[in-house]
């Protein structure tokens, strides 16, 4: 049923303005009929961006590059999954000191990501602050080491990439530099430094107040054989799912929805999850020592199904790859040299790495002088689109006793526990909310 532009008699129809705190443009409009949904939609306005298309005939060099442009906060994400897809296709075997490589740099982006998350998006709703500004007059402390968190992340990113936005060090086969032992050492002595405050994040994390709701929906991650996973694995579900990464089109469907221009996906006609709780529901086994204890003395129990858990689950991350970072670090012998040789063929590639958002699925189809003949990228925030819309359905059914301005802001702190990333699949503009 389409928006009208009037109001039809009996019909309380309030457009409030929402979620300035998530990047992108969209709005959700939702209808109420009787103490009931009859209608709910995501709308994503963000244009297409033809990445896809515009990587035909470019050659195997240049992908990196073109999709760490894709998202300035996961850049990295786009890159590993890019490089493991073309790897793939041309049958390169990547040794462990650089598969390391490859852990360390996305160790970086988890970092920085979840910090921003955590400390710039989720906080401030669970703490009742409308921006982390305002939230920082009363907690200074919680929010300059999230800032200091972050900015380790970016400084990894940038001894492996160049730069923290937009990287321009990765190429299929690893790395153009290799980081030199004094970057490393310095790196390393920042870490250890600062682990204390990643602890402390987990433990102040782990006590925020947040509403407490369970949603019944598959879990999904990649699960490594001896490492949580980052750059490799199996896509896994928590009811059975255990596939390789060439076998997603078989169980995964994306489809247009009229109302959104970003797709929508389903995992055998439903929706589904990925992201960083379901990734720490299939993987509780292989997190470090000093973080399943970490965790065991938050007052969470694991695994959960409550979207609300995210930010609990991000910070857990954000500590095991400071974990994983200093133990990379403190192992660290720079490679004589830092990528393998690569010789183009004509094949067929994909690679899935888990983005701070969830699984991240690339496949090329390349040709025999190494260009790209096709491309597929399914970001996690499409991925999740499905799941976003029912969990907003059952948000509104909870929540039915609020005023619109309560509403408003459960609906919005839900969309953002999903840390969606709407422009690489939004800045949303508008709730809409019609009462019959």
């Amino acid at each position: 049923m389409n928006d009208v532009s009037g109001q039809a008699q009996g019909v309380r129809r309030v457009d409030i303005p929402i979620l300035t705190r998530v990047e992108g443009e969209g709005a959700l409009f939702v209808r109420l009929e009787n103490g009931q949904v009859t209608d709910l939609r995501l709308k994503i306005f963000e244009p297409p961006r033809f990445f896809e298309h515009f990587l035909r005939s470019r050659t195997w060099r240049e992908v990196p590059d073109i999709v760490a442009r894709i998202c300035g906060i996961c850049p990295v994400a786009y890159q590993m999954s890019a490089s493991n897809a073309i790897e793939m296709a041309f049958g390169v075997d990547v040794p462990q000191p650089i598969r390391d490589l490859k852990r360390l740099y996305y160790c970086g982006e988890w970092i920085e990501s979840h910090a921003l998350h955590i400390h710039l998006l989720a906080a401030p709703d669970f703490l009742g602050f409308p921006d982390a500004i305002q939230m920082a007059k009363d907690y200074p402390h919680e929010v300059r080491r999230g800032m200091h968190l972050q900015g380790l992340g970016n400084a990894i990113l940038k001894i492996m990439g160049g730069r923290p936005v937009n990287p321009v060090g990765a190429v299929p086969g690893g790395f153009y530099r290799a980081p030199a032992r004094g970057e490393a050492r310095d790196m390393l002595h920042k870490l250890k430094e600062a682990l204390p405050h990643a602890e402390a994040m987990v433990r102040w994390v782990g006590n925020l107040k947040v509403p407490e709701v369970t949603r019944d929906v598959p879990s999904v991650s990649l699960r490594a054989d001896d490492e949580y996973p980052m750059n490799y694995g199996r896509i896994v579900s928590d009811r059975g799912l255990n596939i390789d990464v060439s076998e997603f089109p078989q169980h995964f469907q994306e489809f247009q929805q009229p109302h959104s221009t970003a797709l929508h996906a389903h995992l055998h006609g439903a929706p589904y999850w990925v992201g960083p709780t379901p990734r720490l529901n299939n993987n509780l086994d292989r997190l470090p020592p000093s973080t399943a204890k970490l965790l065991g003395e938050t007052p969470v129990a694991w695994p959960s199904n409550n979207p609300y858990h995210s930010a609990l689950a991000r910070a857990i991350e954000l500590h095991l790859a400071m974990v994983e970072a200093i133990r990379l670090l403190e192992a660290y012998d720079r490679p004589p040299k830092p990528h393998v040789d690569v010789v183009p063929r004509a094949g067929v590639g994909s690679g899935c790495t888990e983005a701070p958002r969830g699984i991240l699925w690339h496949r090329y189809e390349m040709d025999a002088q190494g260009n790209v003949a096709h491309a597929t990228i399914i970001p996690p925030t499409s991925q999740n689109q499905a799941q976003m819309e029912a969990d907003m359905r059952a948000s509104v059914m909870e929540s039915l006793h609020m005023s619109d301005e309560g509403l408003r802001l459960r609906l919005e702190s839900g969309i953002r526990n999903y840390d969606p990333c709407i422009s690489c699949s939004t800045h949303f503009l508008r709730l809409t909310v019609e009462r019959r």
